[in-house]
């Protein structure tokens, strides 16, 4: 691994890199999300915002497979491990931050520009063709298929009439101690009720939840609350976030993630917005 050229290519996107060796690092001083042969991490000091690398050398080895100063984007490679598995990250600036993002590997990922690509929703993929936005325009935050905020895309669905609650100034997360982006008016509708306590975080359906309360006799004191699992989710109005510039909704947009969460390579990004 070349570290002087990976501090390079970073420079020339604008970017500070500061790299790490994991092997000398003891495991006690790891937090948990750290522990593994590498982690990518955006970190602030006096002069603002670095990408941090730490890299166990004998196990991971990192290239850069395609930079784009004028975008200030590029696109990380990782090789882990033994046989070897690669696994990529885009790098870049959105607005006001730099950020991070593991690449899914279901699609094919060769440069910065297939990685923008990867990781859209199948939802922004299918308006995008539809609207037969140009290939010029992709990369665009807004698009007549879409408006993008940060990792959250908007597709508009101007003939929506809600019918359940519509709720004001409603934020929306993607978990782990993200900042949420706050909508002004959301509503939602469909997905799966699930019942949610401290022992079971994630949800357990109706079934399995009148098992527990029949097998546990303290089962009903711990403060369950009935949730939503996948819902969709549509937006109107101002939707904001300190690391974007606000954007306006016109009508109401359907709300979709980016596809992050479907790479493994996500377990090594500690950054979150």
């Amino acid at each position: 691994m070349n570290t002087e050229l990976l501090i390079n290519k970073f420079e020339q996107i604008g970017a500070r890199l500061s790299i790490g060796n994991r092997s000398e690092t003891r495991p006690s001083d790891w937090q948990p999300q750290r522990q593994g042969p590498l982690s990518i991490d955006v970190q602030r000091d006096r002069r603002g915002q670095f990408f941090s690398l730490g890299v166990d050398p004998s196990k991971a080895a990192l290239d850069i497979v395609d930079v784009q100063p004028a975008m200030r984007h590029l696109l990380l490679l990782a090789r882990l491990g033994k046989p070897v598995k690669k696994e990529k990250f885009l790098c870049g600036h959105d607005e006001r931050a730099w950020f991070v993002a593991a690449i899914p590997e279901d699609r094919g990922v060769s440069n910065v520009r297939t990685a923008m690509e990867a990781l859209k929703p199948a939802i922004v993929r299918e308006a995008q063709e539809r609207k037969r936005v140009r290939h010029r325009d992709l990369g665009k935050r807004r698009t007549k298929a879409y408006v993008r905020q940060g990792e959250w895309f908007f597709v508009p669905r101007p003939d929506l009439a809600p019918t359940g609650p519509v709720l004001k100034n409603e934020p929306i997360s993607r978990g782990n101690g993200s900042k949420p982006h706050i909508c002004e008016y959301l509503t939602r509708g469909g997905g799966e009720t699930v019942y949610v306590c401290g022992r079971y975080p994630t949800g357990v359906g109706e079934r399995e939840y009148r098992q527990i309360l029949s097998r546990e006799l303290r089962a009903r004191s711990w403060g369950w609350q009935p949730m939503l699992k996948n819902p969709a989710v549509w937006a109107t109005g101002r939707v904001r976030h300190p690391d974007h510039k606000t954007i306006q909704l016109d009508v109401w947009h359907e709300v979709a993630m980016n596809s992050e969460s479907r790479a493994p390579a996500m377990r090594h990004v500690v950054f979150l917005d």
